[in-house]
């Protein structure tokens, strides 16, 4: 080891074989998980319910989940980083939203009509997000949806504006340039863009403006030469399509700034951030308040939910009746009932300490980042974390571009073979703790990290 400023080279035939050896180890851990996908496959495509649950070597085969931990069908034990995407910040099984959840499914868990738990998760959003009005909807999708209609039907106007690199969930109107390809991206001044899926109807990506992260300048160019045709921009506060990706001083207000200025909306799409950056989210973190909010994830404790919040003036057309926001399952009374003891007795503003503690301990794998001189930095914000295979921090989404895929994927096997689960991705190593994570909890992590630091290093 050196504490020399420089870094080191990454041997990647090196990682290679590593990766090799650790894809042998994980499956040697799960022999029944490899038997019970080829079941599976037979009635669900790829085995699983959703294409990014196919990551390789092999889809993961969740049977339980209790605090911090979750078990495999193989009975393999984690400290689980994944949390669901983040869902889970508050832990599994949180006896107050166990005891929520039967309580409701005694009483009814449907009925398709209001009841009194909306308010009370209404009010506390109210608090939280400084915005007075709230629907509510079944997943992240649903409220990025709901956001993109709102803006077209206020403003008359067809265009979005969107950040390169962001997902905004599945629906059409935004599953553009999610992912795009060095060869398809174009100029970074002009991006292009480009659809993220097949499948999509023509002309549809061409209702979407992309523009970088992090570049305010670049948002007010485009709305000068798109002028009076952009209905509003949907951002991540926090870019987590990247790791963690941070906004620069003064960015958020400048967008709300360019936005109004131009006639639009501005957006936060806080599906990921909200609960978990903060009590208040990205508003509380960043002291931005724009015209309308997309939550999900954390919201309902572990239940299908969704919720969009807006000033007086974006949600008139939803208040007078011209605007239809619908569906069967929303504000339903199961979800609703986990959401309010989540909201009110759970994710309360003391429960944010034991993140910040949290926060605390994985600072080792700076310390591992700097002693092993690693091609690395990381960041760390509320219970997001993320660990860049790049020398500086991401700062917009084609900075991903330098990164080699094979180390961070052999970091997510590293850890997957020592007891550790989080979300799997391709460039980036990214992270989301929970309330009831144990410091012991944080250092697994931590001491896996330096482990593998020292093997690719060797």
């Amino acid at each position: 080891m050196s504490t020399d400023t420089d870094v080191v080279e990454i041997d990647l035939g090196l990682v290679e074989e590593l990766t090799k050896r650790e894809v042998a180890a994980l499956d040697r851990k799960h022999v029944r998980s490899l038997a019970y996908r080829e079941e599976a496959k037979v009635h669900l495509p790829g085995g699983v319910s959703s294409s990014w649950q196919t990551w390789p070597p092999h889809p993961i085969y969740v049977s339980r989940g209790k605090g911090s931990r979750i078990w495999d069908i193989d009975d393999n034990e984690y400290v689980d980083y994944h949390n669901g995407y983040g869902v889970m910040v508050m832990g599994h099984t949180h006896p107050k939203i166990v005891e929520a959840v039967q309580r409701r499914a005694e009483l009814g868990t449907h009925f398709a009509q209001p009841t009194e738990d909306a308010l009370v998760v209404a009010e506390n959003l109210a608090e939280r997000y400084r915005l007075p009005y709230w629907r509510f909807g079944n997943s992240g999708t649903e409220a990025t949806l709901d956001a993109v209609r709102i803006m077209r039907a206020l403003t008359g106007r067809n265009l979005i504006m969107k950040i390169e690199g962001s997902y905004h969930g599945h629906h059409d109107s935004l599953m553009v340039s999610v992912f795009p390809s060095k060869q398809d991206a174009g100029p970074r001044d002009h991006p292009v863009p480009v659809p993220q899926t097949l499948g999509l109807p023509d002309g549809v990506a061409e209702q979407i403006v992309v523009v970088p992260f992090n570049d305010a300048d670049a948002a007010e160019r485009a709305f000068r030469e798109h002028a009076g045709r952009i209905a509003g921009m949907v951002v991540e506060p926090v870019m987590t399509n990247c790791g963690v990706v941070l906004p620069d001083s003064g960015y958020l207000g400048k967008l709300k700034q360019i936005c109004h200025a131009n006639g639009a909306l501005l957006a936060f799409d806080e599906v990921k951030t909200g609960f978990t950056v903060a009590w208040g989210g990205a508003v509380e973190m960043f002291d931005v308040v724009p015209d309308l909010i997309c939550l999900a994830k954390a919201l309902g404790a572990g239940l299908p939910c969704g919720a969009i919040g807006g000033t007086d003036d974006a949600m008139r057309m939803i208040i007078d009746g011209s605007l239809d926001q619908v569906g069967t399952f929303n504000g339903n009374p199961l979800t609703m009932a986990a959401a309010k003891v989540n909201l009110t007795e759970v994710l309360t503003k003391d429960a944010y300490d034991e993140l910040e503690r949290v926060r605390g301990v994985f600072h080792g794998c700076e310390v591992a980042i700097r002693s092993y001189r690693l091609p690395a930095s990381m960041k760390l914000l509320g219970a997001k974390g993320s660990i860049d295979w790049h020398t500086e921090p991401i700062h917009e989404y084609r900075d991903l571009w330098d990164i080699d895929d094979r180390i961070p994927q052999l970091a997510w096997l590293w850890q997957l073979n020592r007891g550790v689960f989080k979300s799997p991705g391709s460039k980036w190593e990214s992270w989301t703790s929970s309330i009831v994570h144990t410091n012991d909890d944080v250092q697994r992590y931590v001491d896996n990290f330096e482990e593998m630091a020292a093997a690719i290093t060797a």
